[in-house]
């Protein structure tokens, strides 16, 4: 009896682990949330104050990747899991990878903001709102199919990238067109570029982050498999 009460006690408190773990990254998913909102923000209006409050919170993003790596690298060795309770360490530590790498993007987004506000390239960064707001959406909805672990959200997600991917082909024609046009314009309109990428990039991570979502629920790796072979699959 006395064995069977303490194996009761330490899947109870193994299952309150795994749920802390999980609370965690979705707080470090809205912080994310939040820097990629206030970045747009700042190269939307070039607000330089609110560009370097995006820069100076970066390093709270890059420690709550450090805490739970550490967490989960912690639980492993303790606890050994397997099954479904490995998929999920798996699925966390490469989700915090892919939303410290979004920080960055932020960082690189903010960045701009200050570059452009000195060049004077507001008037080309109008091309980026519309595609950073879509960029905002999808992150949102990422996290919101992580938190619910529905892998049928994460595989329209998934899909989702390709119109970012539309829309960052089209604003790399526009910037081309604009520096031909205008040679002078280059410095300043590559720092546009950058912006560009980095938002693109965000479609990315949450691309990746829908794949371990899949991964976690079905069990499967869905890394480079076409989108019919995964509705084949699932």
């Amino acid at each position: 009896m006395d064995k069977m009460i303490l194996s009761k006690h330490i899947s109870g408190q193994f299952n309150a682990e795994l749920e802390d773990i999980r609370n965690r990254v979705l707080a470090m998913g809205g912080l994310v949330e939040r820097q990629l909102e206030q970045a747009l923000d700042a190269l939307a209006t070039l607000d330089t104050e609110l560009a370097q409050t995006v820069i100076n919170g970066d390093h709270k993003v890059n420690g709550m990747e450090v805490s739970i790596d550490e967490e989960c690298t912690r639980i492993i060795a303790k606890r050994q899991p397997a099954a479904s309770d490995l998929r999920m360490i798996i699925a966390i530590t490469k989700t915090i990878a892919d939303l410290e790498r979004i920080g960055d993007a932020c960082v690189r987004i903010a960045k701009a903001a200050l570059e452009n506000r000195a060049n004077n390239q507001q008037p080309l960064l109008v091309s980026i709102e519309n595609m950073g707001r879509h960029a905002t959406r999808m992150l949102h909805s990422t996290l919101d199919a992580l938190a619910r672990m529905d892998a049928d959200q994460a595989l329209e997600l998934h899909k989702a990238d390709a119109k970012l991917d539309k829309e960052y082909e089209g604003i790399i024609r526009q910037l081309m067109t604009h520096m031909m046009e205008d040679p002078r314009s280059i410095p300043g309109v590559l720092d546009v570029l950058w912006a560009a990428r980095a938002v693109e990039r965000v479609g990315d991570r949450c691309k990746n982050i829908c794949e371990y979502v899949i991964y976690y629920v079905k069990g499967k790796d869905v890394r480079h498999v076409s989108y019919e072979e995964m509705e084949k699959g699932l």
